[in-house]
């Protein structure tokens, strides 16, 4: 179906769609262009196809009758559809900026619901409710307030479209009756010409409303084209990797700026072997994430550039590269399914044992096997039946299984107790043995 064809597209598309793309737009807003807007346009598409082509069908075959009675009021008619189009066409143009701010705040209610939502708890804990009710209250007179301009201009279409009507009837009831009287027309002729006067003006004002309608599902169809003419992640001659990463990495004179003019870093270099550990130290907003945004290639380097085993990693195809790390973030990140398919994601051929294993080495096996239905446990949506330090100790499981030739930890023991911590990093030398480690912590300790 349509409704299916365009979300796999956008899908598709997303996936190759720069990490920086998402820095800009709220998850919510972009949920909402893949349900609530593609609904629209689909269902504005399957409800007017039909009628405009009935509708235009009826208006040819129409014509054709009242051209064959009499020429000259047919001319009457025939004018009216052009002053109906330039009508409609002019209050459609005045709707048509309410109408995409009405689907822009939209975008941002959706985006302000999923974000309360994520962090309902939060908003509980510290007694935001009221605050959080305002905002939302403000957002929702926004809406009514464009949706009601929106509404307003698009409705005066009909009005207009019924006065075009009516003065086509007075105009041929007058031309004709004259006709009538001076014995050019029949009174029979007369009246089958008034009925298809009235047989073009009704699918005439129905494609018209229909355009208005069609307005709403013109917003939605921008903002889906956002996505889909949204600029992809630059290819240029990318390399295979045929053979294993070593795991040496360098970065030479790297400058790098999210913002055009205001540099983050500046002239950074950095040599490390095949095999070390590297701590990444500093507080928040020091750029620690931003190193390793660089070293995924999630951003490509504004100036220099970064070598893994003598490479340029803008030589390399992405996906091969990106295979070659395994990272464990801060924000712990468990999809709907079981326990063992969550763990099994880094590496989709790893057997039941492996699994197990990886789970012993990340000290999680004892947790895992104290559950319920043990490593076939079903998680749901939001992770929320284990603990995030749990859920912490999982995607370090996961990343081990991956088997990584760098190992990238984000504050990984963050959520983790002192007691787990300290089991987890003796765990973390042995598996760290023979790979490259970038380690990010706010402290040393870490």
């Amino acid at each position: 179906s349509m409704t299916q064809d365009l979300r796999n597209e956008m899908t598709e598309k997303i996936n190759r769609i720069p990490v920086s793309f998402f820095d800009k737009h709220q998850f919510g807003d972009l949920l909402g262009r893949f349900t609530s807007d593609v609904e629209t346009v689909s269902n504005a598409l399957q409800q007017s196809f039909l009628q405009i082509v009935n509708g235009v069908l009826t208006i040819v075959l129409v014509m054709g009758m009242v051209l064959y009675l009499n020429f000259q009021l047919a001319i009457v008619v025939i004018l009216s559809i052009p002053v109906t189009y330039f009508g409609a066409r002019s209050i459609l143009k005045r709707s048509q900026p309410y109408f995409k701010e009405q689907a822009a705040i939209l975008g941002r209610m959706n985006g302000y619901v999923q974000e309360n939502l994520t962090g309902f708890n939060v908003l509980k804990l510290y007694g935001r409710e009221e605050s959080s009710h305002k905002e939302f209250s403000k957002i929702t007179d926004d809406l009514q307030r464009v949706g009601f301009k929106a509404s307003f201009i698009s409705g005066l279409m009909m009005p207009a479209l019924h006065a075009v009507s009516d003065l086509t009837y007075l105009i041929v009831a007058v031309l004709g009756g004259l006709q009538v009287i001076a014995g050019r027309l029949t009174v029979g002729n007369m009246q089958a010409f008034v009925q298809y006067v009235w047989q073009v003006s009704q699918p005439i004002q129905n494609i018209t409303q229909l355009a208005g309608q069609m307005q709403s599902a013109k917003s939605s169809l921008d903002r889906i084209f956002d996505i889909l003419d949204e600029t992809e992640e630059v290819k240029g001659e990318e390399l295979e990797i045929l053979e294993p990463l070593t795991g040496q990495v360098t970065f030479q004179h790297v400058d790098f700026q999210y913002v055009e003019n205001k540099p983050l870093i500046r002239d950074f270099n950095l040599e490390v072997q095949s095999g070390e550990m590297v701590a990444i130290v500093g507080p928040t907003g020091a750029g620690k994430t931003t190193l390793i945004n660089l070293l995924m290639r999630f951003y490509d380097v504004t100036a220099g550039a970064i070598l893994v085993d003598g490479q340029d990693i803008r030589q390399l195809s992405r996906q091969d590269y990106r295979r070659q790390f395994g990272m464990v973030l801060q924000d712990a990140w468990l999809y709907e399914g079981t326990i063992k398919e969550n763990l099994r994601f880094g590496n989709l051929d790893a057997s039941d044992e492996e699994i197990i294993e990886a789970a012993k080495a990340a000290n999680v096996d004892h947790f895992i096997r104290t559950l319920p239905s043990g490593y076939n446990m079903e998680m749901n949506q939001e992770s929320s039946n284990i603990s995030l330090g749990q859920k912490q100790l999982l995607t370090i499981a996961r990343a081990l299984l991956a088997n990584p030739k760098i190992l990238i930890l984000d504050e990984a023991t963050s959520s983790v107790d002192t007691r787990l911590e300290l089991l987890i990093q003796k765990a973390m030398k042995r598996l760290m043995k023979g790979r490259t480690s970038f380690v990010i912590a706010h402290r040393l300790s870490t």
